[in-house]
């Protein structure tokens, strides 16, 4: 036998060597081995396909703090831009005394640092994918959904990530999926309020002027 059945804990026996060495390494049952055969062994797969991925063990951990941090993170400017405050200000411009609103009275000190602070959240959540990405290889998942992801997406990395890690580990790994979905939720709902009330704010105070 040269190929694992499709199971989670395959039988002892040659298989091609994870670590792409082009040779067959022996698994104990439980574990691979550092027996490799003499022999080579081509593991390139037919041009056009890609290897299928090896199922882990089912008490291989699928969830790290990295994955968990990276979900929590938006919850982060979530609470600044509860705590964001502005005082609106209006002026009058034009001959016709128009009332519009002035620019710099958004721009306080809160503001800036709630934009410092989604930068600094940026490179934090690249930093936390690469570590949760070289994580998952290390615990034998094949080809995990790449870190660099995060770049386009916090998101798009959390459900590539989940959708993968489900795949060699069935009925696990979609949990940080599901708490993207919820974190999503909560900041649409609070940023939709937060915004309706600034909105009232600046309503009333166009209408005592």
């Amino acid at each position: 036998m040269t190929v694992p059945p499709n199971a989670s804990s395959p039988g002892p026996g040659w298989y091609p060597d994870p670590a792409g060495s082009g040779r067959l390494r022996w698994w104990n049952g439980t574990a691979w081995t550092g027996q490799l055969s003499a022999g080579q062994f081509q593991a390139t797969p037919p041009q056009g396909l890609v290897a299928p991925r090896r199922r882990i063990s089912d008490k291989t951990p699928v969830y790290n703090a990295y994955i968990w941090t990276i979900v929590a993170l938006p919850l982060v400017s979530l609470i600044l831009l509860m705590f964001w405050n502005p005082v609106f200000r209006l002026r009058t411009v034009g001959p016709r005394q128009i009332q519009t609103l002035d620019p710099a009275s958004i721009f306080t000190a809160p503001y800036f640092i709630l934009v410092a602070t989604s930068f600094v959240l940026y490179g934090v959540s690249a930093l936390l994918a690469y570590l949760d990405w070289d994580r998952l290889r290390k615990d034998g998942v094949v080809r995990p959904f790449h870190w660099a992801w995060v770049f386009l997406s916090l998101a798009l990395y959390v459900i590539g990530r989940s959708v993968i890690v489900h795949e060699v580990a069935p009925r696990r790994g979609l949990a940080p999926l599901w708490a993207m979905i919820g974190v999503t939720l909560l900041t649409v709902v609070l940023t939709g309020l937060k915004m309706s009330a600034l909105v009232a704010t600046l309503a009333n105070q166009a209408v005592t002027i």
